[in-house]
């Protein structure tokens, strides 16, 4: 009886040791250990606290849409309702929204150029950067797509590699300052609205996107796997966007929001129902103040 009691005692304080030693470790079970928890709150925390969602100046850079290309008048820039730095009171452009009237007029700039590519983007980010805004705008790609024929379109190897420099050359001389990137618009979508117009059609045959508007009434086969092809290529060109821009922590995609959205007859030009009116320029400059003041990225 005794040794039965001697070898209980030893194991109870065996346990009482055990428990004492995971209680000063401070192990839990279930969770693990509480210090590393707290770390990675605190970590998380700050991840969440990098976006300022009211930044202080802005630059864009881009092609013809932040140009405000045939908004206002056929064949012709219209910078004043630029959906990023615009000025028209129609419009309540991106700048305006976040800074104010008073202080957009000083403290954005626009840098597209009507007809840019991706390979033409890290020259404007150059040319940005001397400002050192607080805020960059993207709104690349569709040019890419919008060649002289299929075989004519950026490769999307040469795109991504293009986007990264860009944001390479804007990394180098400001690594804070923040990114909003756009999806490129669904191009397929926009040929479907305009072909009714026959003044757009007329247009259309000056060279604006040749590859998915030429021969804007043919519905043979051929016609409709080239315009499939030119929207696959969209497509993986936002896949790219996509990817690169989430390796960087202040930079935010839109989520495909301009690419879902569906562009009606007085969101396009009348001039060449294609590109942006001023309504469709103040759609854009919205999808682009909520993506940049939402609490969190969009997914």
């Amino acid at each position: 009886m005794r040794k039965q009691r001697r070898r209980r005692s030893r194991a109870l304080a065996g346990a009482v040791a055990v428990t004492a030693a995971l209680g000063v470790a401070g192990c839990d079970v279930v969770g693990g250990s509480s210090g590393t928890t707290g770390r990675e709150k605190t970590r998380a925390a700050r991840t969440v606290q990098v976006w300022d969602r009211s930044p202080a100046s802005i630059a864009a850079v881009g092609d013809s849409i932040t140009r405000g290309f045939d908004a206002c008048t056929v064949l012709s820039d219209c910078p004043e309702v630029s959906w990023a730095t615009g000025t028209s009171d129609q419009v309540d452009s991106l700048a305006v929204r976040l800074l104010g009237r008073a202080k957009a007029a000083d403290h954005s700039w626009n840098y597209a150029v009507t007809g840019a590519r991706m390979a033409d983007l890290s020259g404007q980010m150059a040319d940005a950067v001397v400002r050192r805004p607080q805020l960059v705008t993207v709104m690349a790609g569709a040019n890419d797509a919008c060649r002289t024929s299929v075989r004519a379109m950026t490769s999307v190897a040469d795109f991504r590699s293009e986007f990264e420099d860009a944001l390479g050359t804007l990394r180098k001389a400001l690594p804070k300052t923040q990114v909003y990137v756009s999806s490129v618009p669904n191009l397929k979508r926009l040929w479907s609205q305009g072909r009714a117009n026959p003044l757009g059609k007329q247009i259309w045959k000056l060279g604006i996107c040749p590859s998915m508007l030429a021969d804007a009434d043919d519905l043979t086969s051929a016609a409709t796997v080239r315009r499939d092809k030119v929207q696959q290529r969209v497509e993986e060109y936002n896949k790219v966007l996509e990817e690169v821009c989430a390796k960087d922590r202040r930079c935010r995609f839109d989520g495909g929001a301009v690419y879902a959205y569906r562009f009606g007859t007085d969101q396009l030009s009348h001039w060449d129902w294609f590109h942006p009116s001023t309504d469709g320029q103040s759609k854009l400059a919205a999808i682009a103040y909520r993506a940049i003041t939402a609490k969190d990225p969009v997914d």
